[in-house]
């Protein structure tokens, strides 16, 4: 049998070096037989005709369910304002900030309130620029084809994000409002600064690799590394500005009242007026492609290097459901993440799992249960909003109202309708007090966390 196995490779081996294809190839038998079975039947033509000329995803709208369609919900979060992450990726950033926001608008009567998330960005991009540079020291003895080097080498300092890491910013850099460092050119279209930051930081990894085969120690390598961080702090000041110490600071109430100028540091500011304990917020996430009631851990995802990576208890989509409904009733914004890529119109700010018929117009099957939508990389969470409002009827949800960060002129001004079926299809993850969610799941915490490596199909977005 074996010796069968072996002259057939070498049979198939000749044929390929004398170029006659060998089996997988395209047949001109195969290639005749499928042309020959082509028509253009009555449909094909309409649906040639029709997508030649127009696009594909206007023609496959469904029309019966915009007939249905009302933007009416039984409960909602009061909010103000609708921000604009712009030609950026930092959705999670602004998610993040979001969900601060109606707290303090309640509490202290704004008029109006943004936080920057220009000052954040900043010190995002500068930590991430440290760990970038320390897991190349970590990994200084792998060839830089290794799987984990490649990931690191493909984008330095991403845009992309987690929860994880907007906790771990604010936490150790404050907040600040938006008009003490407001949004540059920079900032909201990152692709050229990001670019100019990965050649210099590709540049410094070259240099600790020499260092490294030079017989250097690793304390040598870490004080080149600080004179780099030093570059790429001037780099962002140049893009960005510079992020404040401390700032004066004033502001107008919903009567119209100006109050007296104070100095705050970012964290005075952050305790003042947001005061949330963020600690007490864990990630609850839903991949039918792992296994339910465990607990997770994604490897080099830190953005901070010396904080937490992104960590989660895994459970169904139903308990993470509900979970969000009881949040948002109790006028607790939440912060989720999901594939935004998939059934859902910016026009009309509709996500719904029918909202696009592809299989009629094709005739053809082309459906992906969750599961197998992450594990063939086709579902993805790649975008972090909002939920600010359910409309519940007969004790069950029936959509969302999601806040987003694409500004006013997307969607319904700015907000979205989340069906509940897309829900089911494409949300991945929210973020919760661990007090809110049930006991059950409170326990996932306490398990050993099981360790994903960083290509893992479910943080693909994190390294964009």
């Amino acid at each position: 049998m074996k010796k069968t196995i072996q002259w057939s490779t070498l049979f198939f081996a000749l044929l390929a070096s004398i170029g006659i294809a060998g089996p997988g190839g395209l047949s001109e038998e195969f290639l005749e037989k499928t042309q020959s079975s082509y028509r253009m039947d009555s449909h094909t033509r309409a649906m040639y005709n029709a997508i030649t000329n127009n696009n594909i995803a206007d023609l496959a709208l469904n029309r019966g369910l915009l007939r249905e369609h009302n933007d009416l919900f039984s409960h909602k979060i009061k909010t103000k304002g609708i921000t604009n992450q712009k030609s950026s990726g930092r959705c999670w950033l602004f998610a993040a900030l979001n969900t601060l926001r109606p707290k303090a608008i309640k509490e202290h009567k704004f008029k109006e309130f943004e936080l920057s998330q220009n000052h954040l960005a900043f010190w995002d991009k500068l930590e991430k620029a440290n760990a970038f540079l320390e897991r190349i020291i970590e990994l200084r003895d792998r060839d830089c084809l290794d799987r984990e080097m490649e990931i690191l080498l493909k984008n330095p300092v991403p845009d992309g994000g987690w929860w994880e890491g907007a906790v771990a910013l604010i936490e150790k850099y404050g907040v600040v409002p938006k008009d003490i460092m407001p949004e540059t050119n920079s900032s909201e279209n990152t692709s050229a600064m990001n670019q100019l930051l990965g050649q210099k930081l590709r540049s410094a990894a070259s240099r600790l690799r020499k260092l490294h085969q030079q017989g250097k120690e690793v304390t040598e390598l870490r004080r080149e590394k600080e004179k780099t961080l030093q570059d790429v702090y001037r780099m962002l000041a140049v893009n960005l500005g510079t992020p404040p110490q401390s700032f004066e600071w004033r502001y107008e109430d919903a009567n119209s009242v100006v109050t007296d100028v104070r100095t705050f540091t970012p964290k005075e500011f952050y305790s003042e007026f947001i005061g949330l304990e963020l600690s007490e917020y864990v990630n609850v996430f839903s991949d039918p492609s792992k296994e339910f009631g465990r607990y997770y851990r994604m490897r080099m995802t830190s953005s901070i290097y010396d904080t937490a990576d992104v960590h989660f208890a895994n459970v169904s989509v139903h308990t993470l459901k509900k979970i969000a409904r009881e949040c948002v009733l109790k006028d607790e914004p939440i912060w989720f993440a999901c594939d935004m890529g998939k059934d859902q119109n910016s026009k009309l700010g509709i996500m719904a799992a029918d909202l696009y018929d592809y299989n009629s117009i094709y005739r053809t099957d082309m459906r992906l249960s969750k599961a197998e939508m992450a594990l063939y990389r086709h579902g993805v969470p790649n975008h972090a909003m909002v939920f600010v409002g359910v409309d519940i009827r007969d004790d069950k949800p029936v959509k969302w109202l999601v806040e987003n960060s694409w500004g006013a002129d997307k969607g319904a001004k700015g907000y979205w309708t989340l069906y509940d079926d897309w829900f089911d299809k494409h949300v991945y993850c929210v973020i919760a007090k661990k007090s809110d969610i049930p006991e059950k799941v409170q326990t996932i915490y306490e398990q050993e966390p099981i360790v994903l490596p960083p290509w893992d199909p479910m943080f693909e977005a994190f390294w964009n």
